[in-house]
């Protein structure tokens, strides 16, 4: 019996038990039947951290150059049991985009694909898949893959998701960050904007289900009308903000970068077409998005200090009467409500990336909540942001005309 059986053999009977035991998806909210049919084929390219060693072994920090076939591999467990709870929003495991894929029941895992042999190898070993790679186009060619994982080095995935879409991949997530140029993530959102498929950009904290609550929350009008959004900077990489974006970037203003920066390490303001204003300052949470009549805030940090990373406050009216002498006082105070369920939980992980595409292939989502086209908008917004001011802090117009600008990333990027 494949270990995949045996999971699912060893769920329904959790189950049957009554057991509190289901998959780690924010879309379903029961356990997988034993009778469900996978309707999705699916691969990895980059069998590295995110692609699948990050739940079977623990990271190194050992040097290597991206173009190396042989790469530091740590010893891994291969037989590790993953146990992934009931959503929305309580537990995040699988981490890794091999492990999210094998795990849902309408998803059949079928290819990896890695210069590395002894990964290949690993992942054979671990889901009983003899479909590997050295080549990831060859695999996309050969399997006619419905969802693919690329989970590789920056250098490369714009052409690999560009190829991915072009041999009909009907879902496409990637590791972050997305890629170097604006050149090349024009070419990953057109590539499947024009095929109707969803692209997710990261495994990052935007992905997880809370989020989309506090975006309803916000469009609710549970903080009146959203008036201005606050992050501690543009960060393409894992950025908050521009999920609460309500329209495109008009123009923007940075300071205080430092030369040599790989990334922008300034603070600036951001202003959209809609009028509303977007502030990047040191110091500030991972995002605020602030109303006319309250506002919510998302901080990691918080988990520790407050039980909570999301919260929110809202102005409620009052009537105070102090005794029988006094006239009755009026006003508005603003109070911190009770956050709506779910709250963010770590691990942020693939699974929910991973759940993001298969809800907008299902008619649920209308694009991942870190879809390429607002990576893109992040990358754009950081890039002009380094400009503004490496010119002095003048204002930049967007779009940006030159679109080989870009940014470099840490060497295991």
């Amino acid at each position: 019996m494949f270990r995949r059986d045996f999971i699912r053999t060893t769920m329904g009977a959790g189950l049957a038990a009554g057991l509190n035991l289901a998959w780690a998806t924010a879309s379903s909210v029961a356990g997988p039947a034993a009778n469900v049919k996978p309707k999705y084929r699916a691969g990895v390219i980059g069998l590295g951290w995110t692609g699948l060693l990050y739940d079977l072994g623990r990271r190194s920090g050992e040097r290597f150059d991206i173009d190396d076939a042989n790469r530091p591999t740590p010893l891994v467990e291969i037989q590790r049991r993953l146990h992934a709870h009931q959503h929305p929003g309580d537990e995040g495991l699988p981490q890794s985009y091999a492990e999210a894929l094998w795990q849902r029941p309408e998803v059949e895992l079928v290819a990896g694909a890695d210069r590395d042999r002894k990964r290949l190898d690993i992942f054979s070993q671990r889901y009983g898949i003899k479909a590997v790679y050295t080549d990831g186009v060859e695999m996309m060619q050969k399997e006619k893959l419905d969802v693919v994982a690329i989970c590789t080095n920056t250098k490369g995935r714009a052409f690999l998701t560009v190829k991915a879409a072009e041999l009909g991949a009907k879902a496409i997530v990637t590791e972050k960050p997305m890629c170097h140029t604006l050149a090349e993530a024009d070419a990953m959102v057109k590539a499947c904007a024009d095929r109707g498929i969803p692209l997710c950009c990261g495994a990052i904290t935007t992905t997880h289900p809370s989020f989309a609550r506090a975006k309803a929350l916000a469009n609710s009008g549970a903080i009146g009308k959203t008036i201005s959004i606050e992050a501690g900077g543009p960060n393409s990489q894992h950025q908050n903000w521009s999920y609460f974006l309500d329209s495109p970037a008009a123009w923007v203003v940075g300071t205080g970068d430092s030369v040599g920066n790989r990334e922008f390490g300034g603070e600036g303001v951001l202003a959209a077409q809609s009028g509303l204003t977007v502030h990047f300052r040191n110091g500030a949470p991972g995002v605020r998005v602030t109303g006319t009549k309250g506002e919510i805030v998302f901080e990691r940090q918080t988990l520790a200090t407050h039980g909570a990373a999301w919260r929110w406050w809202q102005d409620i009216d009052f009537v105070s009467q102090l005794s029988n002498d006094w006239e009755p006082e009026k006003g508005t105070r603003r109070v911190e409500m009770p956050w709506p369920m779910p709250q963010f939980l770590y691990p942020y992980a693939a699974v929910y990336a991973v759940d993001d595409v298969l809800a907008c292939l299902e008619g649920k989502l209308d694009e991942p909540k870190n879809s390429g086209r607002r990576v893109a908008v992040a990358l754009e917004v950081e890039i002009a942001m380094k400009e503004s001011s490496r010119q002095g802090s003048k204002r930049v117009d967007l779009p940006l005309a030159d679109r080989s600008l870009g940014l470099e990333y840490a060497w295991f990027r």
